[in-house]
């Protein structure tokens, strides 16, 4: 792994819960990990209710915009972490793959997205624990 990792936050539609991944990973550990997040059907503009639910605890989703997943990005990343998005993601050797099994948080009111929010951050910080014990 390099000095400084490259984590990738895969989901179906780069929206949602990829997008609420990537924006708790720059808040929790700024300029030592790069973030990207991507999606195998990646849809206009990230979910407004995601967006609120990080505007909640003061993080500013709301300029993010969703991404097509490509290979690239994956031999690009030492972690690649993905999010109900099966096999749509290419296997690469010597990456560090991680499936985290979260509801999908499209469709869904506020109260229904807060705890998905707050998963997403536990998941988060545990993988921040893990990377700065690497």
């Amino acid at each position: 792994m390099s000095a400084r990792p490259t984590v990738l936050f895969v989901c179906v539609h780069n929206a949602g819960r990829s997008q609420m991944a990537a924006g708790f990973l720059r808040h929790l550990a700024g300029d030592r990990v790069d973030v990207r997040s991507a999606g195998s059907a990646p849809r206009d503009s990230v979910n407004p209710v995601a967006v609120a639910a990080m505007a909640e605890l003061g993080i500013d989703i709301a300029t993010a915009i969703p991404a097509r997943l490509a290979d690239e990005d994956v031999r690009a990343s030492d972690y690649v972490i993905t999010m109900g998005c099966g096999d749509a993601c290419p296997f690469i050797p010597g990456r560090t793959y991680l499936d985290w099994v979260l509801d999908d948080p499209a469709g869904q009111p506020l109260d229904v997205v807060r705890p998905i929010r707050d998963d997403i951050r536990a998941r988060v910080e545990a993988l921040v624990a893990d990377i700065d014990a690497k």
